[in-house]
């Protein structure tokens, strides 16, 4: 699985925007593993639609804490990729270690999945069964005599060997 992603943001009180992208590789869509998903430790802003946060409101008050977090996941094996975006919080540092390392706490929890899949062994097999030597020994005179009778237009004769019918099984 390949992560990109980039945190643009404009000059002023304007909130980051974190866009990314995750696209599974062929081997891993074959491989049917169900998307997995984490809460992350990006939080989510008041007020998301705002692309701006004046000082002392939202984010940028004193003491302010988040109440919930981002979930991010990985796309389903028959889509094969995902591209969203995010606001991040206003930050005067414009330090966001926490997308990182959500991605990499998303990328564990997806390879352990990956991992035990890829342990379940593909395989092809088959059978054949016929009828047994036992039954045709059984049932050898009968059907002989069968076919010579029909040759020469018999009536209808009784039913072939009704015992003989899987009595070991």
């Amino acid at each position: 699985m390949q992560i990109n992603w980039t945190i643009t943001k404009k000059r002023g009180n304007f909130r980051p925007f974190l866009k990314y992208s995750l696209i599974l590789e062929d081997f891993e869509k074959k491989l049917a593993v169900n998307a997995v998903s984490i809460e992350s430790s990006i939080p989510v802003v008041p007020d998301s639609h705002s692309s701006t946060c004046m000082p002392g409101t939202n984010e940028r008050r004193p003491g302010w804490q988040p109440e919930r977090f981002h979930y991010l996941s990985v796309p389903h094996f028959k889509r094969g990729e995902i591209e969203d975006f995010i606001r991040l919080p206003f930050r005067a540092s414009n330090e966001y270690p926490e997308v990182e390392a959500s991605f990499r706490q998303l990328r564990c929890a997806y390879e352990k999945v990956v991992r035990t899949a890829y342990g379940y062994e593909p395989m092809d097999t088959g059978g054949r069964l016929g009828i047994t030597a036992e039954t045709k020994s059984c049932i050898a005179a009968k059907v002989t005599a069968d076919r010579i009778l029909s040759i020469f237009g018999e009536p209808d004769r009784e039913p072939m060997c009704e015992s003989i019918c899987c009595d070991a099984v």
